[in-house]
């Protein structure tokens, strides 16, 4: 069994819709125990979410980028992980991202270098999107990684849109590829260890 940790902040719904995008996709595949877990608008999450976290063996961070950085929210709950970083709680876990903002490029990439300074730090392992980027003239906006990220899955959506709108289908197809792609990886991980 694979525990499966979709941790994100949310500060307009559009980053949610891309969470529960993931966490469906993965409560739907055999052998794997999903957990959704939201930062609050204070920045925390409770005691039994940190323990969750704990057992997982992949942790998947998720916010909106704002500003060119994750939301003020994110980096409380990230700072507040440094107890977890005294006991090395999350040491050889996987750890991977996804960002979503009001722009195409919105500075997307420095929120999931973020995150990866922040798995690097607890001594967690990155896995990237593992996707091809939908590049070639005939590319469409609904097309698979049309965005062209390889760090992590990063979404766009209008400020103007509800989050029954966006991110796009191609971004939430991208969600559904990259979580499959996260199964994967953690299950053979598992299967080394």
């Amino acid at each position: 069994m694979i525990n499966f940790a979709v941790l994100f902040h949310s500060g307009y719904g559009h980053t949610k819709r891309l969470a529960r995008t993931i966490y469906e996709t993965a409560v739907a595949e055999d052998g794997v125990h999903a957990n959704l877990i939201e930062i609050n608008d204070e920045g925390e999450i409770s005691e039994t979410a940190w323990a969750t976290l704990d057992d997982a063996d992949l942790i998947l961070f998720g916010s909106p980028t704002y500003m060119g950085m994750a939301s003020w929210q994110f980096k409380k709950f990230a700072d507040a992980s440094s107890k977890r970083w005294f006991e090395d709680k999350w040491k050889d876990k996987l750890a991977a991202g996804f960002t979503n903002s009001g722009s195409m490029n919105g500075d997307k990439h420095s929120t999931l270098h973020y995150f990866i300074t922040l798995a690097m730090q607890h001594g967690m392992l990155w896995t990237g999107l593992g996707m091809k980027a939908a590049n070639e003239k005939d590319a469409e906006r609904n097309d698979t990684n049309y965005l062209g990220a390889f760090a992590g899955l990063m979404a766009q959506s209008p400020v103007d849109a509800d989050p029954e709108e966006a991110p796009p289908k191609g971004d939430l197809d991208t969600a559904t590829a990259f979580t499959y792609r996260l199964i994967e990886v953690a299950s053979r991980w598992k299967n080394v260890k």
